[in-house]
């Protein structure tokens, strides 16, 4: 262990970590070695219910027999062949299934691709490239939507709106224009509407904008604006789809079909990256006929066999455990339990939920924010640790998205946990 622990601090570099902190001398890491259902095992044999679904990407439970079964079935094939020229059984069982998730003619088309990043990469890309291939070469510039998080490749991370994470790169990117809400949309004049391609939303609640739901019928009006302006619609499902919000997809809630759906995360349950894209039979036609006409963009593990066949073990696994069934009355607990976690401290200033996703924001009793110094939300999901949870913050808000696999009492030990750290570190 203590040679892991060296040659981490030694050549590693850490996700959204500040270093120096990292490989200080009496900083311990959490090794994270094995797991099984919503329980994951550190180096010491601790278990901890995994309180963000290993960031976001985790449907099933860990270690899930179906998902490994088809894993290792594929192995016994290949693990991996190019999709640049070349088709493959399982990205092909996996698009037509993906499709039948929806409508007959709406998303009929699905672009593959690694993560979330790039799914949203190429919705904007292909959202460019469509206006310059239609007649409208001056539509190339995008809305997104204050405190929006879409991404950290450059075009991604011209639409998010998280200063700390974006506004160093933000000359460098895509033209953007950001708004608050949907009356500041409406109110743009009509001269930035005429040079919008696409309008970009992460559908029914925001993720790393602490964790705030939108209000109720937005997208549908964002459907409608798309409509009567002629700008696409780009719904970033990346945190919300496959069931994190009750339905399949976020946008079903509202009935909304978009112009582009981006997905990837718990595409695969949380085992391989993987992602896509989904657009109309309208956008994909518009690529059509020469060599100058087609789109150059791709990546070198697009349509992974392994992935497509996680991804396809994961649908298999919705069905075969009636995971979107479940959902209502754990969703409804979840409802319960924050609302009695609200009531038991005064610096519990909020609890914001959409499906099974949750946010707990801490603040001093008196309503106003903590110093960014006092690390209070770290320093709470650290304390969660010693009751048996994973979790980590967004700034002094404590994520709250388990698995959807986890049982009621897996669920209230979760929430119980956030508690009993809250009391000790206010």
């Amino acid at each position: 262990m203590s040679t892991w622990l060296a040659s981490d601090k030694a050549h590693c570099w850490h996700p959204f970590t500040q270093q120096s902190e990292w490989c200080a001398p009496d900083h311990r890491p959490l090794v994270l070695v094995r797991g099984n259902g919503v329980w994951l095992e550190d180096q010491d044999g601790k278990r901890y219910i995994d309180g963000n679904s290993s960031i976001w990407t985790n449907i099933h439970g860990h270690n899930h027999p179906h998902i490994n079964a088809a894993i290792r079935a594929q192995l016994d094939e290949v693990a991996h062949t190019s999709f640049l020229g070349f088709a493959n059984p399982r990205a092909s069982e996996l698009a037509a299934r993906l499709c039948s998730l929806f409508p007959q003619a709406t998303l009929e088309r699905v672009f593959f691709s690694d993560d979330g990043s790039t799914a949203i990469e190429t919705a904007l890309k292909m959202a460019i490239q469509y206006r310059l291939q239609s007649g409208e070469p001056e539509r190339t510039g995008f809305i997104a939507f204050d405190n929006a998080y879409h991404g950290d490749t450059m075009g991604a991370a011209s639409l998010g709106g998280v200063s700390d994470f974006f506004s160093r790169f933000r000359k460098f990117g895509l033209p953007a224009r950001f708004v608050p809400d949907f009356a500041a949309l409406r109110a743009l004049p009509d001269e930035v509407i005429r040079k919008t391609a696409a309008v970009v939303i992460e559908p029914l609640i925001q993720g790393v904008n602490e964790m705030r739901p939108w209000p109720s019928g937005l997208l549908r009006d964002l459907r409608a604006w798309c409509d009567e302006t002629g700008v696409h619609l780009i719904l970033d499902e990346v945190m919300t789809g496959f069931g994190r919000t009750g339905t399949m997809f976020a946008c079903q809630r509202e009935n909304v079909i978009p112009d582009f759906l981006c997905v990837a995360k718990g595409i695969t349950g949380g085992y391989l990256p993987l992602a896509a894209t989904f657009t109309t039979a309208q956008v994909y036609d518009a690529f059509l006929g020469g060599p100058d006409r087609a789109f150059y963009y791709g990546h070198s593990y697009t349509a992974s066999q392994l992935g497509c066949a996680a991804a396809l073990a994961s649908l298999d696994v919705f069905d075969q455990e009636n995971t979107l069934a479940m959902l209502p009355a754990k969703i409804s607990l979840l409802t319960s339990l924050l609302g009695g976690l609200r009531a038991s401290h005064a610096c519990i200033h909020e609890t914001r939920q959409c499906g099974m996703v949750a946010g707990i924001e801490l603040r001093q009793a008196d309503g106003t924010r903590f110093a960014n110094s006092e690390n209070v939300g770290a320093r709470v999901c650290i304390s969660a640790r010693k009751h048996g949870l994973l979790t980590r913050p967004i700034r002094d808000t404590i994520v709250l998205m388990p698995p959807l696999c986890i049982s009621p009492a897996e669920l209230a030990q979760a929430v119980v946990a956030i508690r009993l750290a809250v009391v000790e570190e206010m």
